[in-house]
């Protein structure tokens, strides 16, 4: 786990909780390790029907960008160009 705090609404039932910090674990993964393309989508799905508003999934992604320099955009554009296969976003600068 990540030396960071996750973005997450204290809002949030448990439940929601628990997904958004899935979709964050899955984002690290996709930029570090790789992960299958269709695993990841699966994850983003559920974090939607969490964070349904774009301007929410905006704020807690460039927020999630600050602390680990993953973008959540640009990783979710990337695996829905890919649609199946692995996903390993380029590394850190």
């Amino acid at each position: 786990m990540s030396e960071y705090q996750y973005p997450l609404d204290l809002d949030w039932t448990t439940d929601e909780m628990v997904v958004v910090m899935n979709m964050w674990e899955e984002l690290e993964r996709a930029n570090e390790q790789g992960i299958a393309v269709e695993k990841f989508l699966q994850t983003y799905g559920q974090f939607k029907e969490v964070v349904k508003s774009i301007g929410e999934e905006k704020r807690l992604g460039k927020e999630f960008e600050k602390v680990s320099g993953y973008s959540l955009y640009r990783t979710v554009q990337e695996a829905k160009q890919l649609k199946t296969g692995r996903l390993k976003m380029k590394g850190r600068v």
